[in-house]
């Protein structure tokens, strides 16, 4: 059994969120789910693959509380992998750094991943720093698994069959958020936005599905990645006087929020996404005595967290000296996404990346006619007996369309208490 440990001295921000349960089935196209697997592989062969992948991932820049809990869902389903004995193993994991769309670290990422000839590159968080490196690795000929991309622009990617996420497109976020901003009773809203791929698309929905309900954005304003001063953005915002303001940024939030409470508005009309929900109350970067109570939002979250899996989670990510985990954001489908790897490399009897991704909408269930299960090893022995698996995980059904995007997905949502904490709330 190989175990992997990925050390990182840092102090990891945010904290744990339960979910709440609003799901949405979506159609796409995406562009991910073509390859060539060899249809004849006699289905009780014995296997003896040897599955090699990387992770482009956030130790960096604006969205690297999230990079902890993805990189140890990589790390923990490759030792499940392992233990599990069923024919594929993951001897070495190429760990690199994504950063963020300023800082640029994915730009050496992607060319080591490339050049180390991984079957597939885990991530990126960002959909803005994804798309700046996607068209390498195409190129390249590797898969492109991201847990957290929600970008509406990668439905109709260019990617050769070789783009795939285990997170939901913006598409339903931003449903929810309109709804759950309607459904408090505003009528009058405002929106300060990320001017990025993912900023504007989960804006379009949300102000579609907001102005929907019959309310009003009364004031929109963006900024740029990279901005540090909001100053003018938050000033035509306050002027427009609206009843509620939806925030759908990264960490400006540090800023923003702060800014915003500064100025007299209450927290309680601010809605934040999953680029900026963070557990304040823990966070050393948040002023002290600026309370978010009463603030709400939203993120792709899954069905129920299993307490027992984060603790598994969390044991593999402190064995090495990390800080333990307080934030478990999309670790679900970074576990997921590597699972869904090693049973379409199983299925298809090879590492090679078409072939893997040739039988990634088939191990997940998306077409139609697979065992239902919900663990590798359950999975893999399906497979191993001529059948065909459907794997279910910790981020949900996933069930891939022909594309590459998950047709079922669950966004929570989350309201802040005294302690600037988070915690489920049921609507």
């Amino acid at each position: 059994m190989s175990v992997f440990t990925r050390s990182r001295k840092s102090t990891v921000l945010g904290g744990l969120a339960l979910i709440g349960a609003s799901a949405l089935v979506l159609a796409g196209c995406s562009g991910g789910g073509t390859g060539g697997g060899d249809e004849t592989t006699p289905a009780t062969e014995e296997r003896d693959l040897t599955l090699k992948i990387g992770t482009i991932l956030p130790q960096t820049g604006t969205l690297a509380f999230l990079g902890p809990p993805e990189e140890a869902g990589v790390g923990l389903a490759a030792a499940d992998i392992n233990e599990a004995a069923k024919g594929i193993t993951i001897d070495d994991i190429v760990w690199g750094d994504s950063g963020d769309t300023d800082n640029k670290a994915y730009a050496t990422t992607i060319q080591k991943l490339i050049s180390e000839d991984v079957t597939a590159a885990i991530g990126a968080a960002s959909s803005g720093v994804t798309k700046l490196f996607l068209d390498d690795a195409v190129a390249a000929g590797i898969i492109t698994f991201s847990p957290a991309n929600t970008s509406l622009d990668f439905t109709n990617w260019d990617d050769n069959g070789l783009y795939w996420r285990t997170a939901p497109a913006d598409t339903l976020q931003g449903e929810v958020l309109g709804n759950v901003v309607a459904e408090d009773g505003h009528k009058n809203v405002a929106v300060l936005y990320q001017n990025d791929s993912y900023g504007t698309g989960l804006n379009e929905v949300f102000q579609e599905v907001f102005t929907g309900t019959g309310g009003e954005i009364v004031a929109e304003q963006s900024y740029n990645t990279g901005d540090t001063n909001f100053d003018a953005q938050i000033s035509a915002i306050l002027a427009s006087n609206p009843d509620a303001i939806a925030l759908i940024t990264f960490d400006e939030i540090y800023t923003i929020g702060p800014a915003l409470i500064a100025a007299g508005y209450p927290a309680e009309d601010l809605y934040l996404v999953d680029g900026n929900l963070k557990n304040f109350g823990s966070d050393e970067k948040w002023p002290a005595g600026v309370s978010m109570e009463g603030a709400k939002g939203t993120t792709p979250a899954g069905p129920a967290p299993d307490t027992e899996f984060q603790a598994r989670l969390n044991d593999w990510w402190v064995a090495d000296g990390n800080s333990e985990l307080t934030d478990y954001s999309y670790a679900n489908e970074a576990y997921d996404a590597v699972i869904l790897l090693a049973l379409a490399s199983l299925a298809a009897n090879s590492t090679d990346a078409a072939d893997v991704a040739g039988k990634l909408q088939e191990v997940s269930g998306g077409s139609g006619d697979g065992e239902k299960c919900d663990n590798f090893a359950d999975c893999a022995d399906i497979i191993l007996g001529g059948g065909t698996a459907d794997y279910d995980g910790y981020s949900g059904p996933i069930t891939f369309d022909e594309h590459g995007d998950p047709t079922e997905a669950t966004i929570g949502v989350f309201q802040y208490g005294a302690d600037n904490l988070y915690t489920r709330i049921d609507l």
